[in-house]
């Protein structure tokens, strides 16, 4: 027994750490997989340009984490599929008309300035595909908020000297008028995805199903989508602004990037809480923040920024819900801390 330890192998690596024989790739793929339904009902709805816009989208990222790695004569990760679900996702909270140099730039954001430059994989502090969204929304704020009718047909691949046909996401109806909004679409309508949007938030049931398949894998837990979307619904019931409370919860629920943010973006294991109870407070944070945004803000959708706020708030949420060691008295902890404080 006294020389057996100096036969283990010993690995060091990067977060997220995980208790079971999978790897990063394996949860990428699994989050590819659950995207998979939305992204292919958004080709259903907008026509190949969204299929387009996904692989431009994913190839960018994919090679600008190459030539970053490269230039800094670093391993390359690329096998870990974590710039390529990065891609995927921003591709999927932008409009399908946004043109496809614009992704190549928000990609070069979320993957360069937001992962690569802080360690990369692990090292993150927010959620890179929506803070290249928000880059993307901050320098083109004309592309990021127009949205191609649903029923004017397909999105051309080629918008060159085309006239896209555009109307009103749900979120901005709402907002405005609720009324219009439920004579426009109906709740099936909203929930199967037959409205506008970006081109991976429209529907709600594939998300859904997207989203039960990563809790069922044990990808995710469901503290974060719960706490997420019930906050929001319950928001919605007690302020429903005159209107019926139960149908303005559902709309509220069913329209906008909720759901892709309460499965595939508030639940990234680097940029969210630790604890189980550290989740459920950010999840709650986090639909608190939508809901303020979409009532008093000048955007209709609150999802995006409600979790890059909450991402930077998980270094304390962490600190203050860190978990006992076993054998340790928390007291004692307490006071030695600060004893050694006062030295």
């Amino acid at each position: 027994m006294t020389g057996d330890y100096k036969a283990l192998k010993l690995i060091a690596s990067s977060n997220p750490h995980i208790r079971n024989n999978e790897d990063t790739r394996a949860i990428m793929l699994d989050v590819i997989i659950a995207l998979a339904p939305a992204l292919v009902w958004s080709v259903y709805r907008f026509g190949p340009r969204a299929l387009v816009a996904a692989v431009v989208s994913v190839a960018a990222a994919m090679c600008w984490e190459w030539l970053y790695r490269k230039a800094l004569k670093k391993p390359q990760m690329l096998g870990d599929l974590s710039a390529a679900v990065t891609g995927l996702l921003l591709a999927m909270v932008c409009p399908v008309t946004l043109p496809y140099w614009m992704l190549v730039v928000g990609n070069f954001f979320a993957i360069v300035l937001v992962k690569q430059l802080y360690g990369g994989l692990g090292k993150n502090f927010m959620n890179p595909a929506l803070a290249g969204r928000a880059a993307l929304v901050a320098c083109y704020a004309s592309q990021m908020t127009s949205w191609i009718d649903p029923a004017a047909g397909y999105a051309p691949l080629n918008l060159m000297g085309v006239d896209v046909v555009t109307a009103a996401t749900p979120m901005a109806m709402i907002g405005e008028s609720f009324g219009d909004l439920a004579a426009t679409y109906d709740l099936g309508q909203m929930f199967i995805g037959f409205i506008g949007g970006s081109s991976g938030e429209i529907s709600s049931l594939c998300l859904l199903a997207g989203g039960l398949y990563l809790i069922f894998r044990k990808v995710i837990s469901w503290h974060i989508p719960v706490a997420y979307i019930g906050t929001v619904a319950l928001l919605a019931l007690i302020f429903p602004n005159g209107n019926d409370p139960v149908l303005y919860m559902c709309y509220s629920v069913f329209g906008g990037g909720l759901m892709l943010g309460a499965f595939f973006m508030a639940t990234d294991y680097v940029t969210s809480p630790v604890t189980k109870k550290g989740q459920l407070i950010f999840g709650v944070g986090c639909g608190l923040l939508t809901v303020f945004i979409r009532k008093f803000g000048s955007f209709p959708e609150g999802v995006c920024y409600s979790i890059l706020l909450m991402n930077c708030t998980v270094w304390i949420i962490d600190k203050h819900l860190k978990p006992v060691r076993f054998g340790v008295d928390p007291a004692a902890e307490k006071a030695k801390a600060k004893e050694a404080a006062q030295k």
